[in-house]
This record gives structure tokens, sequence and C-alpha cells, in this order.
């Protein structure tokens, strides 16, 4: 088993973080050898009697894009309901283009109902939405002229021009059982956040073993389809900028390379880390960690 891609999750809401902090965040990773940047795409949170809330994700991809030179970029994950698909498919293209074709598109049917009352999006009907979205969208990124009449989303005759360079691969972000039917007959890769396997190689290794069946349900080779997981690290010295969850424990980073490693082994191509902290100095040491 070869070693996996390792990439690195960017702040969304642990602290507030201006832009050029991001800037040297992202090269740090960099720097420090990391293959991926990804960034969480959500308008705002609200519980606890807190409300906290991001960059827009779009935008902040698209700056990335400008400032990295190496790694791949993508959103964990997008959320189909924020944009109409086709409007989406067009911010892809464009960040492709700016990034020189480092884009994954992560994408997913979101999940929190707060943000997308807040800001006025429908969150009824949630998954049928996404899967009308989701064929827009990856057949405009394949190049295909698209031409559709759901009860949602409708397009006539639309085409991305200028023309993509290449195509954006597909990542879906999810284990919901309507998601995935329709995403892995033709998504690049499936991705998984930590608490859905309980953070160890053990607990993926079982999930993995699930989207294999889901695959094959799909009329899909398991193979054609790269895995990734999401990770929780605490580097030591941290503010617990991420709470404790005793269903998923975080991994020290002393221990990070041996758990590489054994996610390697039970089937991750590419391990996402999320940091806590998430900072310049969290960056550095877990590149060193990784040699």
């Amino acid at each position: 088993m070869s070693f996996p891609k390792v990439g690195i999750q960017l702040p969304e809401v642990e602290r507030d973080v201006r832009w050029p902090e991001y800037v040297r965040l992202a090269r740090a990773a960099e720097e420090s050898g990391f293959d991926s940047v990804w960034i969480g795409d959500h308008h705002l949170y609200r519980g606890d009697g807190r409300e906290r809330g991001p960059w827009e994700a779009w935008t902040l991809l698209a700056g990335l894009a400008a400032v990295t030179t190496r790694v791949r970029l993508g959103p964990l994950v997008a959320c189909l309901g924020f944009h109409p698909p086709g409007v989406l498919a067009r911010m892809a293209a464009s960040v492709d283009e700016i990034s020189g074709g480092r884009l994954t598109l992560g994408v997913g049917a979101g999940w929190n109902p707060a943000e997308f009352d807040a800001f006025g999006l429908p969150f009824d009907h949630r998954v049928a939405r996404f899967e009308e979205a989701f064929e827009v969208v990856r057949l405009l990124l394949a190049g295909e002229r698209v031409t559709a009449s759901g009860r949602f989303h409708r397009a006539h005759d639309a085409v991305l021009l200028p023309p993509p360079s290449r195509r954006v691969p597909l990542m879906v972000g999810s284990s919901g059982e309507r998601v995935l039917a329709a995403t892995l007959p033709h998504v690049d890769a499936w991705n998984t956040w930590y608490d859905g396997f309980g953070n160890t190689p053990e607990g993926f290794a079982t999930r993995n073993a699930w989207i294999d069946e889901r695959c094959h349900a799909a009329g899909r080779d398991p193979m054609q389809v790269a895995r990734s997981a999401c990770l929780l690290v605490r580097v030591a010295g941290g503010r617990g900028e991420r709470p404790a969850d005793p269903d998923a424990p975080a991994v020290a980073d002393t221990d990070l390379p041996r758990t590489i490693v054994a996610m390697g082994e039970a089937g991750a191509g590419e391990v996402i880390l999320v940091a806590d902290p998430i900072d310049e100095s969290s960056i550095r040491t877990l590149g060193e960690r990784l040699g």
C-alpha cells in the first residue's frame, strides 16, 4: 500500500481569520509538503448562544488559487443548494482556470437549516434538489450543452464558455443513500468526515467496505472511486479550538505518521487533516511529522 496523499483544512469558524493569515497558511502548507488545501462552504452557524460565520467559500478559493502554485484546492464540500447549478459550474471552472487546473469540486447537499433560513435559501426537498443540481453541474463540467427541466432547476442550452481546459474532478462528501446513488456512478472520489468513522483506521476500513458495496449497487467499479478521509489531529499545546468528541478521539500529532500509514492500508487514497489548533505553527509541525 502506497503512502496516501495528505491535505489540510484551513480555518472555518474556529476563530476570526483574515485574508493575510489565509495566505500565510496556504503557503505554509505548500512549503511543508502538503498535497492539498481545503475550506468549508458555509454561511452561518447558530447555536449555544453564539453566531459564527466563515468567509464566502468560492471567493476565498479564487484568492487561494492565485497565491499558491502547487497544492490542489477544493471546497470541503460545496453545498449545491447555495447556488443555481449552472452558475456553480461556472464558478468551479473559473477557479480551476485561476489555479492552473488544481481544483477538486467536492459536493454535498448541505445539512444546516439555520444558514438556509438566514439567507433565504430553500431547505425543503434538499436531496431531490441536490439530485437535479448535480446532474446539471457534472454535465456542464464534462463539456456538454445542457437543457434540463426539473422540478427545482432548469437550464436551456447552457454551456461553459470560455471552455474549461479540463474536466474538473468531482468528489462527493456524503453517506446519504440517495446522494450516493446519484453520485457514485460519476464521481472521482468519496470523502467522509472524521466522526463518520470514529477517527480510526479500523473505523475507516469498515466505512470503506460499505462504500464498496454502494459502488457495486450503483453499477460502478469501486476501484474507480478514490477514497478521502478527514482526520482530526491534536497538536501539542493546542487551544482546544475543536471540542473533544468521545466517539471520535483526536489523533496526537506524534502518532500521525503511523496513523497515516494505517489509513492508507485501510483504503484511504488521501487523508485531509483537521488540525487543532489550525494555525501556521500547527501546519509546519504536522509537515515536519510527515517528513
